[in-house]
């Protein structure tokens, strides 16, 4: 295995690892052209979900501010 990748140019762990990651993920192996992990997927919706909570949180605070300060 190590004469091969050195024939592809390749680092000898590379192989195996490719080996490893078809046999864990199959489908979702060698991520690229729009394939992603499924958990690398769920980080990315929750960092979209987190920043959309970020943004509403800050406008109920301008709000707060704004109907806080009417009041008086």
């Amino acid at each position: 295995m190590a004469e091969a990748a050195r024939n592809l140019g390749l680092t000898p762990p590379m192989l195996p690892r490719w080996q490893r990651e078809l046999t864990e993920y199959e489908h979702a192996a060698f991520p690229g052209n729009g394939r992603v992990l499924p958990a690398q997927e769920e980080l990315h919706r929750l960092r979209e979900e987190n920043k959309r909570l970020r943004m509403e949180r800050d406008i109920l605070k301008k709000a707060l501010g704004v109907f806080a300060s009417k009041s008086r």
